[in-house]
């Protein structure tokens, strides 16, 4: 083990023990294939399933192992065609038993902070699946609440408005411009400090560099 990967274990313990203390369950894997072994043991058979849009899902392989899985009754909204379909999609997904999905970040205190768009991700997060699992690359770590929503505003939210090819001040200069244009992805921000329900929330840590 190297020293970085030696650090992201060592960081990810203290993360698990204060996420433990947040009524939230922590698991720390050393790589995105551990993940995705860790992830399809926490979705049983006979369960239905749904995901928000997140990069970590698709570069861990979850999305696409959820996607041949026959075994659950997965609730894919990218195979919605019409406004309608999309909002039944976001509709259905609350009501899942397991829910997938990423943090823009979180802090070595065990605090996930999460800013949306459209805000279906952060609303499943909050209420709705009977489990939540947070799947997160260690390049996610930030200092402090503060520091999560500047990484959020200039490092996640420029490079997922090219991706997703909306019009933003940050999309042109790779800046946060405060925007409130009708492209802009950063609508609401939800920090989640404790869960409600004990082990609802579960987070699974990668020592990789995952997502934006």
């Amino acid at each position: 083990m190297n020293p970085k990967q030696t650090y992201y274990k060592t960081q990810a313990e203290t993360i698990i023990r204060h996420l433990e203390k947040r009524r939230m369950k922590g698991y720390y894997c050393s790589s995105k294939e551990e993940a995705l072994d860790t992830a399809m043991s926490l979705t049983a058979s006979q369960t239905s399933v749904s995901f928000g849009g997140s990069m970590t899902l698709a570069e861990t392989g979850i999305l696409d192992a959820l996607k041949s899985r026959t075994d659950i009754r997965l609730t894919d909204r990218s195979l919605a065609k019409t406004p309608e379909e999309i909002k039944q999609a976001y509709r259905d997904s609350f009501s899942v038993d397991t829910y997938f999905m990423s943090t823009n970040a979180i802090t070595p205190d065990g605090q996930l902070v999460n800013v949306d768009g459209n805000g279906n991700r952060v609303a499943a997060l909050i209420y709705g699946p009977d489990q939540v699992i947070v799947v997160a690359g260690m390049n996610k770590v930030t200092p402090t609440v503060e520091d999560a929503i500047r990484r959020v505003r200039n490092i996640a939210s420029p490079p997922n408005c090219i991706r997703l090819s909306r019009q933003t001040p940050c999309a042109a200069t790779g800046v946060c411009a405060e925007c409130l244009g009708d492209d802009c992805i950063c609508s609401q921000t939800v920090i989640t400090r404790r869960s409600g329900i004990v082990h609802r929330i579960k987070v699974i840590l990668v020592g990789e560099e995952l997502g934006y």
